[in-house]
């Protein structure tokens, strides 16, 4: 009895978070051994770190799933000597890289040293913009994660941000150029991992990726809306019906990613990406019709029985 009285007296943290909880940085530790740590890093967690940038659900999505995808930067103040790019994955996972032809590459996909997925991407820019040729920087460090300035920051917020996908991962080597054994072991084991991937490319449809997963295909979609209110139009699709693409889909569930929902479906694999790029249109359109319709017209019962169950198909990975 003692030992649980003293369980029960023990105060949560300020963050509100469990210790025995994974940390919502995404590190994969638990929080008492991550942010909650005595001398870990102190800094808040930021649950939305891409908000208010037009790219982000493109950028949770490069983050998050997209194997092998590239994006051109345009920043505030460009270099000139240089051009500045954003990867999903880098060889060895590295947080940026400056070849020898000066292109500096940051990558996405690292594990986070700070509360702040934007503030480390940015600090990774900064060091890209000014690194010699050759160099690579494995990882943002927790003396460069506090401070400094964030990729809102950083970006020309109105500048095209147009995602290159990559069958695999053969950009990482450079034409001309003999990878050193450690790369070349790295750049095998990426291709085989990776699962063929296409970006929808139709008219109002972006961040929705189609991907081949052998047996089932899927589409990923990142939703900039609130989540409660796209959950509420979701529920308003699903109790018309009108929540499928068409023959060969179903809603599959949804997950959360850096304050944005993630809805998914489960597709026919036989069918081409290409023939969901319409159907992904048309459901859309359907969409913004339910979301535009909650302001004068609140769920009604089977619509709300419709919501309880597409939340119980929820799941958060940051």
């Amino acid at each position: 009895m003692a030992k649980r009285t003293a369980t029960r007296g023990k105060k949560r943290p300020e963050s509100g978070v469990n210790p025995r909880q994974p940390c919502p940085c995404g590190s994969g530790k638990r929080y008492k051994a991550c942010h909650g740590a005595e001398g870990g890093a102190t800094n808040v967690i930021v649950t939305r770190p891409f908000d208010g940038l037009p790219a982000e659900p493109e950028l949770i999505a490069l983050r998050e799933f997209v194997p092998s995808a590239t994006v051109e930067l345009t920043l505030v103040d460009q270099p000139t000597d240089r051009t500045m790019v954003l990867a999903s994955v880098l060889p060895m996972a590295a947080a940026a890289l400056v070849r020898a032809d000066g292109r500096a590459f940051v990558g996405l996909q690292v594990q986070t040293r700070s509360g702040d997925v934007s503030r480390d991407v940015a600090r990774a820019v900064e060091w890209a913009r000014t690194a010699a040729p050759g160099d690579s920087l494995p990882t943002v460090g927790p003396d460069t994660a506090e401070g400094g300035p964030r990729l809102q920051d950083l970006l020309v917020a109105d500048a095209p941000f147009d995602v290159q996908l990559h069958p695999d991962f053969s950009w990482w080597i450079p034409e001309d150029t003999e990878p050193s054994a450690e790369v070349k072991l790295s750049l095998e084991r990426a291709n085989t991992a990776i699962m063929p991937t296409q970006r929808l490319a139709v008219e109002g449809v972006t961040a929705a990726y189609w991907v081949d997963a052998g047996e089932k295909a899927h589409l990923r979609w990142v939703r900039p809306e609130p989540e409660e209110r796209l959950l509420d139009a979701l529920a308003r699709l699903s109790a018309r019906g009108e929540l499928a693409l068409g023959e060969g889909s179903r809603y599959a569930g949804s997950f959360r990613a850096h304050g944005l929902l993630v809805p998914v479906w489960d597709l026919d694999p036989e069918s081409h990406a290409k023939e969901w790029e319409q159907p992904a249109a048309e459901l859309g359109r359907r969409l913004e019709t339910a979301l535009a319709s909650l302001d004068e017209q609140p769920l009604d019962a089977s619509e709300r029985r419709a919501r309880n169950g597409l939340t119980g198909r929820q799941i958060t990975i940051r």
